[in-house]
């Protein structure tokens, strides 16, 4: 691993990353603040007026507790679809972008070896990924004990975040894969975003209504259930371990791709 490297990408995407950080913080304390269990059934009646609407983004019931709320109007899109847009910018700039701009060349001109370059690459998505997530659980069990001492089930609360942490790392993998597959960056951002976006409106698609349920079969994200694993439902917790395992193949075939491919410098 080349540790100036890792410092040149931090450099150069610092300012990103904590932009989104900033609108993790904004989403999740707003929603936090809006617990209130006699807000329930005001929800819950809103949820029945827009009933496809609620349904589209996961949202069709406040739930009784804290973690059910939490896990409901913050876990069934908005940490979903935050961090994955930012991973999608960040793994497209490591590699594709590169290549794309010619700037691979001075980078393999380097005492670097290509798998130097793509290891390096991969731990700083990595490391992004871990920090995107950990802070989101971090920030959610702060917000929940100043707001809310004692109302948050912490140890279900980290095993939904242990879930996340493996779906992001399946669509980082993903994202990091297509960045290493194509020369130039409006390929692999197509390929990538195409991707994830299509992933996105089909599970809002087979939450909309009972004839559409089995349109869940077509997006990895179904694995990812956050009230199961809220209600420390064993079983959810092995298919996240499926999506990191997937995350993991992508992240392997990513590096022998890389190492093998003929660039065009």
């Amino acid at each position: 691993m080349s540790l100036p490297l890792l410092r040149r990408e931090l450099r150069a995407n610092y300012k990103m990353i904590l932009l989104f950080l900033a609108v993790i913080t904004l989403y999740s304390t707003v929603i936090i603040a809006m617990y209130d269990p006699k807000l329930g059934a005001s929800l819950d009646l809103m949820a029945e007026s827009m009933p496809e609407l609620f349904a589209a983004f996961g949202m069709t019931n406040a739930g009784a507790t804290m973690l059910d709320f939490v896990a409901n109007y913050l876990y069934g899109f908005i940490l979903i679809a935050i961090p994955m847009l930012c991973l999608v910018l960040i793994a497209v700039r490591l590699v594709a972008r590169y290549v794309d701009q010619g700037s691979m060349a001075y980078l393999l001109a380097t005492p670097n070896t290509r798998s130097t370059i793509v290891i390096t690459q991969l731990f700083f998505i990595l490391l992004c990924t871990f920090f995107l997530v950990g802070y989101a659980t971090a920030l959610g069990l702060i917000a929940s004990h100043l707001l809310f001492p004692g109302e948050l089930d912490v140890f279900n609360y980290l095993r939904m975040n242990v879930g996340l942490l493996c779906l992001h790392l399946f669509l980082g993998g993903l994202c990091f894969f297509f960045s290493c597959l194509f020369s130039e960056q409006k390929k692999a951002y197509g390929c990538a975003g195409g991707c994830l976006i299509a992933f996105l409106l089909i599970q809002m698609l087979s939450q909309v209504s009972d004839q559409l349920d089995g349109l869940k079969l077509l997006t990895p994200l179904t694995l990812f259930q956050a009230k199961e694993l809220a209600a420390g439902r064993n079983e959810a917790l092995l298919m996240a371990a499926v999506l990191a395992g997937l995350g993991v193949i992508f992240y392997l075939a990513a590096v022998w791709i890389f190492r093998r491919r003929d660039l065009a410098l």
